[in-house]
């Protein structure tokens, strides 16, 4: 039996040896979001950069590098990292592929380095460095006898040079030993002394292209019709051609499913409808069925099949409305009522946010009786429409159901395909909607729509495009929805609708428009963010041809998209001066592809402004008084700024902005 005194040293001795092993320091990561509570995101093909602190005691030169590897095959990868300064680091990594991946960082001492740093010190000095090339070459031996061992080409290389060494006397030793192919080769092939893992291991989702880069238009397929007559999913194919030749990428369709008819509203959210008023698509359910089923006069599931089908032929995606709510008729609430609220007196609680009341619609509660099986009854819906070719929903109003259903929700869903994609739209608190993004969700509806004025939207995109919500956060600036009718659109004519787009679709990766924006489109309800005869209460008879329309505008702003890949990278924006509150004036640039945009918006409808603005000549690296090549991308034109500072007049009846490339290295296209 050992002494309790033997025992105590033995685990004191253990317990250094174990905190011993931990010499370096590594902190700081960025992105690591909650300490590693959620996955950061990133988008397969672009670059993801990954930051920390790595340092230690002393004066010895440090390395660091990323580890990654993907969650399903866990093949590990790395990457060495670039010391940007005061014991930061950074590296950048491309995932390739739509998946589940994990990183971290690891950090170690490269005592060749260090010997190779002070010993040319010495040297410069003119003192005597005959023993530090003794241990120089006493780095090289450690390096080949080392374990694990290196690359053998690396082995071989060392072996060389150990023989070269052997034959030389001590000034060619020096020099080999000195070498950059001897610091290169040990930098690969040295022992990491000290070597330290940070000790987590920190979570990313890849997505796939389209989650962070995406045009969307909204239409009612019952509006698709002629005239009034009712839309089917057949006439919506018949729209294809049109959606496809503005530019748009994704069709997306409010609720598709059967409507009920007990408290059906009427036209602009009426009481007492017609006889033939459609209701709203978002009380859904009926005797024809529920989430899982197509409004008849749609058409068939077959018929839905044939329109994604067609969608797909055209380069469109098909998104749909995942609307967590029911209409009194939904055939739930005779099969499941214990996944509703009902009131003392026997009847079911109508959906309100006082002192609003929706007659027409019934909320489920997800807790209770109902778990587990209206979680699974929603996952069977989503898991539905994906067997039809849909992988793109923008789900409503998701703030107002449980976190933990949306956390659970999103990852079974991955699990079938992680390519599906999960747009929130969440016009609510800032927190609430950073959560839901953490939470999974794949893009997010912002307070882009009412971000109007140069301080609010320069403040906004900073935000967005620099802060933290950065690494998880994927917004889409639509520019008006079936809900919301901006009072900005409602009181600047042509011009605002002008100037909304360029704005979303330049900044924003992802943005979207509601049919009838092209057309400027914004008749209100009096004194309220809402459309008179609203299409979510009748259906539209539009003409996309009246005169004023901006379709144009849409085309040209959409084929800049495609063409430039500064316009696919989201963050890479930049704000510069423009001497003028009325005009925003910023750039997006990609040094990888060589694809540098500056944008004057001009931010008033009403009148035209004169303005002086800075040439970002330092962002290259130029002076002053140097000159640039520049393009006017509306206009063809080719030339040169001269010097930092010009001036620019934009007339909202014109055309309230302008769109220029920039080629720095003098080139004329």
């Amino acid at each position: 039996m050992r002494s309790p005194g033997r025992s105590r040293t033995r685990t004191g001795a253990d317990a250094i040896k174990h905190a011993a092993r931990f010499r370096l320091a590594i902190e700081g990561i960025m992105p690591d979001i909650d300490g590693g509570r959620f996955v950061a995101k990133a988008q397969c093909g672009e670059p993801f950069p990954i930051e920390a602190d790595v340092f230690c005691d002393g004066h010895d030169v440090i390395r660091a590098a990323v580890l990654w590897w993907a969650s399903e095959d866990r093949a590990l990868h790395e990457q060495q990292m670039a010391a940007l300064g005061n014991d930061r680091w950074r590296a950048t990594i491309t995932f390739p592929d739509n998946a589940s991946y994990a990183f971290t960082i690891i950090g170690w001492r490269d005592l060749f380095a260090s010997w190779h740093m002070d010993t040319g010190k010495k040297i410069a000095a003119g003192q005597t460095v005959s023993l530090e090339a003794r241990e120089g070459v006493d780095l090289l031996r450690a390096a080949l006898a080392a374990r694990p061992a290196p690359a053998p080409q690396d082995r071989i290389a060392l072996r060389d040079l150990l023989g070269k060494i052997e034959t030389t006397d001590s000034a060619g030793t020096l020099d080999l030993l000195m070498a950059g192919e001897t610091l290169d080769l040990m930098h690969r092939a040295g022992p990491r002394t000290h070597l330290t893992r940070y000790e987590r291991d920190i979570p990313v989702f890849v997505d796939r292209p389209r989650a962070g880069f995406s045009a969307w238009y909204e239409l009612f397929p019952r509006s698709t019709g002629a005239g009034t007559e009712h839309g089917t999913f057949r006439t919506v194919i018949d729209r294809l051609p049109y959606v496809r030749d503005l530019g748009f990428d994704v069709l997306y369709f409010p609720p598709i499913h059967p409507i009920g008819r007990t408290n059906r509203k009427g036209r602009n959210n009426s009481l007492t409808p017609a006889p033939d008023d459609p209701g709203s698509p978002y009380a859904i359910g009926s005797t024809d069925g529920g989430h899982d089923a197509v409004h008849p006069d749609l058409g068939t599931l077959e018929d839905f099949d044939a329109l994604v089908a067609a969608a797909h032929d055209h380069g469109l995606e098909i998104a749909l409305d995942f609307a967590i709510q029911c209409s009194p008729d939904h055939p739930w609430i005779i099969e499941h009522p214990e996944w509703f609220d009902w009131r003392p007196d026997g009847t079911i609680k109508f959906a309100e946010n006082p002192p609003k009341k929706y007659e027409d619609i019934v909320n489920v509660h997800f807790y209770r009786d109902a778990i587990p099986g209206l979680w699974l009854a929603l996952r069977e819906v989503v898991l539905f429409w994906i067997g039809h070719g849909v992988r793109i929903f923008r789900v409503d109003n998701p703030h107002t159901k449980p976190f933990p259903f949306w956390e659970w929700l999103i990852a079974e869903i991955r699990r079938t395909d992680p390519g599906v994609i999960f747009l929130a739209e969440a016009f609510t608190r800032p927190k609430v909607m950073k959560r839901l993004a953490k939470l999974g969700f794949n893009q997010s509806y912002s307070y882009f729509t009412w971000r109007d004025t140069k301080a609010g939207l320069t403040e906004y995109l900073t935000e967005l495009t620099a802060g933290d919500a950065r690494h998880y956060m994927r917004p889409n600036f639509f520019v008006n929805t079936p809900d919301i009718n901006p009072y900005f659109l409602q009181s600047s004519g042509r011009p605002g609708f002008r100037i909304r787009l360029v704005l979303a679709a330049t900044l924003g990766g992802n943005y979207g428009i509601y049919n009838g924006f092209e057309i400027c489109e914004a008749a209100p309800v009096p004194g309220k963010e809402e459309y008179l005869d609203s299409e979510k209460y009748e259906i539209r008879d539009w003409d996309f041809d009246r005169a004023g329309h901006i379709k144009d505008d849409i085309r040209l702003i959409n084929r800049l998209r495609a063409d430039h890949p500064a316009l696919q990278r989201f963050a890479a924006l930049k704000f510069f001066n423009a001497f003028d509150d009325a005009i925003l004036y910023y750039g997006k640039f990609d040094p990888g592809t060589g694809s540098y945009l500056l944008f004057h918006v001009l931010l008033d409808p009403h009148g035209p402004h004169d303005f002086a603005f800075e040439v970002p000549l330092w962002e290259f690296g130029l002076p002053d008084d140097a000159g640039i090549a520049v393009e006017d991308l509306l206009n063809g034109n080719r030339f040169v700024w001269q010097g930092k500072t010009h001036q620019l007049t934009l007339d909202p009846d014109d055309r309230p902005y302008a769109i220029w490339r920039l080629h720095p290295a003098g080139d004329q296209p």
